[in-house]
């Protein structure tokens, strides 16, 4: 709490100067609750190539975030981070529906004071995002310079096409743009709503960048050809018996691509129907579909059940990795037992998930369970997430083969119910069931899990967060706490 104190005294002057000369007017750009981008305003057509770039516009954004872990075992290391930056984007107007835009990302942790020793980076938790491990272990680097959109867009009817460096949202991969850069990816994609009520979505990419890394990598590798851990796919979600090594000595390519292709259709009234297919090809793939259909009750009141269900095919990943995201099960392993699977050398895997949301104006309250069926751990290192929007809570991982998790949720936009203006709570209360089994391949122990975010619209521009989490979680079979603990972050965010 100190911490997050400290950085308020140091932001408290620039955040009342901002918000005292922000004006009221609708901004160029807004985030989402789960921080997307929306752009209100974009280029007007250009008639000719001058047109093209004096019609473009500049979107920025300024933010900082601070963060403090407190374990309930100090023998894990209590950690902390802090970094201000921010990003600014240019887009040049359409020209017979060919247009560019390129996004310069930049974050710096200046006070030796709010961060923790160059030595001590592999402590820190959900604060890793604001620099990149790698970069400080090599050269004791703190800040981090990205070009992280880079894209040539050609738009014709209602479809778009993208080329180069760019967010690709879909069942499995997210911008996830929570931290201080986002999660980005290299490649080719495209959008269309030329169907009705359908949108139709896919994707080739051959690169990612995830938030804490200033260069692209392998979309699923982990660790590179020096054994490094932080400078290749190093997600909390990877898979670490998916590595360089392993991949080499089963005589199999070290570079991947993802292919990615999604259909969204509501053609039938409150009725939504998605399928998502990923794939690493010749490692792994997944189908996921999922359907919700919203009830309309009296007094205003809707009711919308969920559904959603993943079937995940090994495609040769199995017999390099092994089940476990752990990689206690790869290749490279000498594991005396199966560590709680049934099937050490698979991929094979399932979930399904089943959620009530009753929503009435400002109110939404939600239940949800998700149950991951006692095979093969689920592959998804691409920020986002197997149970997400169903159990997953902040910084959680709930996804390892027969796990069991319920969640309730609420939230409640006080400025829409004219009570508090700009002033929106969510909280949420999860229970997670791991596989005791398993802990030998890295499984976690049963727990519990709070969290609550306070937003604050301080201006259309300028906006104010606190998140708050806390996991009580039982003792592993060793006898000894290893998971439980308490988060803060305090988050700004100005948009121009």
């Amino acid at each position: 709490m100190k911490l997050l104190k400290t950085g308020v005294a140091i932001l408290s002057v620039c955040v009342l100067t901002v918000a005292l000369n922000a004006d009221e007017t609708k901004p160029k750009r807004t985030l989402q609750g789960n921080m997307n981008e929306v752009y209100n305003t974009l280029p007007s057509p250009a008639n000719d190539i001058g047109e093209a770039f004096t019609n473009g516009m500049f979107y920025g954004h300024l933010r900082t975030n601070i963060f403090a872990w407190d374990w309930e075992n100090n023998a894990n290391g209590d950690n902390k981070a802090f970094a201000l930056g921010g990003s600014l984007i240019y887009k040049t107007a359409p020209l017979a529906g060919l247009s560019a835009t390129a996004g310069f990302y930049y974050a710096n942790s200046p006070f030796d004071s709010l961060r923790e020793d160059d030595a001590d980076v592999g402590i820190v938790k959900s604060g890793k995002d604001t620099f990149s491990r790698y970069d400080v272990s090599a050269d004791g680097d703190w800040h981090m310079a990205v070009l992280a959109q880079a894209y040539i867009q050609y738009d014709i009817s209602k479809t778009s096409f993208k080329f180069g460096r760019q967010f690709f949202e879909s069942a499995l991969t997210a911008s996830n743009d929570t931290k201080m850069i986002p999660n980005v990816f290299e490649g080719l994609s495209f959008e269309s709503k030329d169907l009705k009520d359908t949108t139709l979505k896919g994707a080739y990419l051959t690169a990612q960048k995830l938030r804490d890394h200033t260069t692209f990598h392998d979309v699923l590798t982990f660790k590179d050809s020096s054994a490094n851990s932080w400078n290749n796919n190093d997600d909390s979600g990877v898979h670490k018996g998916l590595s360089y090594a392993n991949f080499v000595a089963a005589g199999e390519d070290t570079e991947h691509e993802l292919v990615i292709a999604a259909i969204s259709n509501s053609s039938l009234e409150n009725l939504k129907l998605d399928v998502t297919y990923t794939a690493v090809p010749d490692v792994v793939s997944s189908v996921i579909g999922e359907i919700n259909y919203k009830i309309n009750l009296s007094d205003g009141f809707s009711l919308t059940p969920g559904f959603r269900y993943m079937e995940q095919i090994d495609d040769g990943g199995g017999d390099i990795g092994g089940a476990s995201l752990s990689g206690n099960l790869g290749r490279d392993k000498r594991p005396t037992t199966l560590l709680g699977y049934n099937d050490r050398y698979t991929l094979d895997g399932s979930a399904w998930m089943a959620r009530l949301v009753l929503a009435k104006g400002a109110l939404k309250v939600l239940a949800g369970y998700s149950d991951v069926a006692d095979e093969a751990d689920l592959v998804a290192p691409w920020r986002a997430f197997p149970t997400g929007g169903y159990t997953r809570a902040m910084a959680q991982l709930n996804w390892v083969a027969n796990t069991k998790s319920t969640m309730g949720e609420v939230s409640y936009d006080f400025g829409k119910a004219q009570i508090v203006k700009g002033f929106k709570a969510m909280g949420r209360y999860v229970i997670q069931d791991f596989d005791e089994s398993k802990q030998a391949a890295g499984a976690q122990a049963d727990m519990s899990v709070i969290h609550i975010d306070l937003v604050q619209q301080l201006t259309p521009q300028l906006d104010a967060r606190i998140r708050f989490a806390s996991v009580d979680a039982e003792n592993r079979t060793s006898g000894i706490d290893k998971d439980s603990y308490n988060e803060y972050r305090f988050e700004i965010n100005y948009l121009f």
